[in-house]
C-alpha cells in the first residue's frame, strides 16, 4: 500500500500469481526435468549439461559449476562466478533445472558468426529451502548454450530479452545473500545484517499474532527476501520499481488450496520500510504474514476487500488504535459527507488507484464489522467459505444472514458510525 505513515503503513500488495511461487514440475534433487524422451540430441545435451550444473550447486563445487560455463563468454562467466559465491550461505535442499524446450527464442545473428553451434533453451529453475519449502519454487530462464571443442556450455542468459524472453532475476543474482534465522522466520537478504535481524524479529513477533487470529493449519513460519534497494526489488518482481516506491512489502505465493506449494515469500522494500515506526513495521509484517497464513484459503474468487481487509484486521486488532486513527482517509471523507456507496472493488486496490488508501480502510472496516457484530470465528469461517466457491451473496447469507446489498448497507452505516 502506498503510504508509509506510522498510523497506517499500507504495506501489502498481494502478488499471488508471481513466478516465484509457481508449483514446480519436479520435486527436487538435481534432476533436469521430466522422464519423457528428449526431442533431439541438442535437448539431450542440454539436460546433461544442466544436470551437472545443478549437482555442482548442491555440492558447493564451484570448479565443476564454472566448467559448464563457456570460457569464451568472459563477462557472463564472471557474473555466474559471482552468483555461485552469492549462494554460499543459502540453505538449499534442492536445486534443479527442467528443460522446457529448445529453439525457445531467436538468437542474435552475431551469436553464430564464429561457426559455433548454439541453442536457445527455455529452462525452469526449481529450488527448495531446507525446512521451509515442500515443493520447489520455480522461475524461468532463457539460456543460450554453445558447443565447441565437442562440449556444450552455458554461454548467456540475456539473448532472449530482445524478443521479450527475459530470465527471471533472483536475490543471489544481485549480491551476496546473508541468511538470518529467527524462531519462526528465515530472512535471505542483501545489505546490513542488523537490518535483516530486525526483519526476522518483526516476523517472529507477527507469526504468533497471526496464529492467534487465524488459527493453525498453516506452516507457522515465514520466508523473507530483503533486497537492499528499490531497484533490486523491482528486478525481483520483474516490474517497474517506481510502482512500488511507497509500498513497504509484498507477498508472493501460489493462490489456492495446494498444501504442497512452496512457502510464500514476503519481499521487503527497504526504502519504504525504513520510513516506518516500530509500530508500522510490526503492522506490515503481521499483515503480510496473514497473507501467508490465509493463502490455502484464498481462491480466485476471493475479493481483495476481504483478503486485504482480513490482513489489516489481524494486524490492527490488538493495536489499541481507534478506527479514525487507522482509517484517516475515510475519516476525512465521512466528515465531508462522502460515505462510500459500495464495498471496494478489486480495481480500487491497484497500486496507482486514486483511492487506494480508502480501499484498504474500507476492506478493514468490513472485516472488523463482521468480527465485532458477529464474531472473529464468523469472519475466519466466512473467509474460508468464500474460497470454496459460490457467489459472495450466497456466502454472506450463510455466514451472517445478509444479502450482499444488505451487508453493504450495514457496512456503510458502520463506516459512518465508527468514523463520524
Amino acid at each position: 500500500m502506498p503510504t508509509v505513515t506510522a498510523a497506517r503503513p499500507r504495506a501489502a500488495v498481494r502478488s499471488w500469481a508471481a513466478a516465484l511461487a509457481v508449483l514446480a514440475v519436479l520435486a527436487g534433487g538435481c534432476s533436469t526435468g521430466s522422464r519423457e524422451a528428449p526431442a533431439n540430441a541438442t535437448e539431450t545435451a542440454a539436460r546433461q549439461l544442466l544436470g551437472r550444473q545443478a549437482a555442482a550447486v548442491l555440492h558447493h563445487d564451484k570448479a565443476a559449476f564454472l566448467a559448464g560455463i563457456d570460457p569464451r563468454a568472459t563477462a557472463f562467466r564472471a557474473r555466474q562466478s559471482a552468483m555461485f559465491s552469492n549462494l554460499a550461505d543459502v540453505p538449499l535442499a534442492a536445486w534443479s533445472y527442467t528443460v522446457v524446450r529448445t529453439g525457445a527464442f531467436a538468437l542474435p545473428d552475431a551469436a553464430s558468426a564464429d561457426g559455433t553451434r548454439r541453442a536457445a533453451v527455455e529452462v525452469r529453475l526449481g529450488y527448495r529451502l531446507r525446512g521451509y519449502d515442500t515443493e520447489p519454487v520455480v522461475s524461468t530462464a532463457y539460456l543460450t548454450l554453445a558447443e565447441h571443442g565437442g562440449r556444450w556450455y552455458v554461454a548467456a542468459d540475456s539473448d532472449g530479452a530482445v524478443s521479450g524472453h527475459r530470465t527471471a532475476v533472483q536475490l543471489w543474482d544481485q549480491g551476496a545473500v546473508q541468511v538470518v534465522r529467527g524462531t519462526h522466520s528465515l530472512v535471505l537478504g542483501l545489505g546490513d545484517r542488523a537490518v535483516l535481524r530486525g526483519y526476522a524479529d518483526d516476523a517472529d513477533q507477527a507469526v504468533p499474532e497471526v496464529t492467534h487470529a487465524w488459527g493453525t493449519g498453516w506452516p507457522g513460519k515465514v520466508v523473507v527476501e530483503a533486497p537492499a534497494t528499490l531497484g533490486q526489488l523491482g528486478a525481483l518482481l520483474g516490474a517497474d520499481p517506481a510502482g512500488y516506491r511507497d509500498i513497504a512489502a509484498v507477498t508472493t505465493g501460489e493462490l489456492g488450496a495446494n498444501a504442497a506449494a512452496p512457502a510464500d515469500r514476503v519481499i521487503v522494500n527497504p526504502e519504504a520500510f525504513a520510513d516506518l515506526s516500530a509500530f508500522g513495521r510490526q503492522v506490515v509484517f503481521t499483515h503480510e504474514t496473514t497473507h501467508v497464513a490465509t493463502r490455502l484459503a484464498t481462491g480466485a474468487g476471493t475479493p481483495l476487500w476481504l483478503s486485504e481487509g482480513i490482513a489489516d484486521w489481524v494486524a490492527y486488532r490488538d493495536s489499541g488504535r481507534t478506527a479514525p486513527e487507522i482509517a484517516p482517509e475515510l475519516t476525512k471523507d465521512v466528515a465531508a459527507g462522502r460515505v462510500p456507496g459500495a464495498l471496494p472493488s478489486d480495481a480500487d486496490f491497484a497500486a496507482t488507484a486514486a483511492r487506494l488508501p480508502q480501499a484498504y480502510e474500507g476492506g478493514w472496516l468490513a472485516c472488523r464489522m463482521i468480527a465485532d457484530q458477529w464474531s472473529p470465528a464468523t469472519l475466519t469461517a466466512f473467509y474460508r467459505a468464500v474460497a470454496r466457491g459460490g457467489s459472495l451473496d450466497t456466502r454472506l447469507r450463510a455466514a451472517v444472514g445478509l444479502s450482499l446489498p444488505a451487508f453493504t448497507a450495514r457496512w456503510r452505516s458502520y463506516v459512518e458510525g465508527e468514523l463520524g
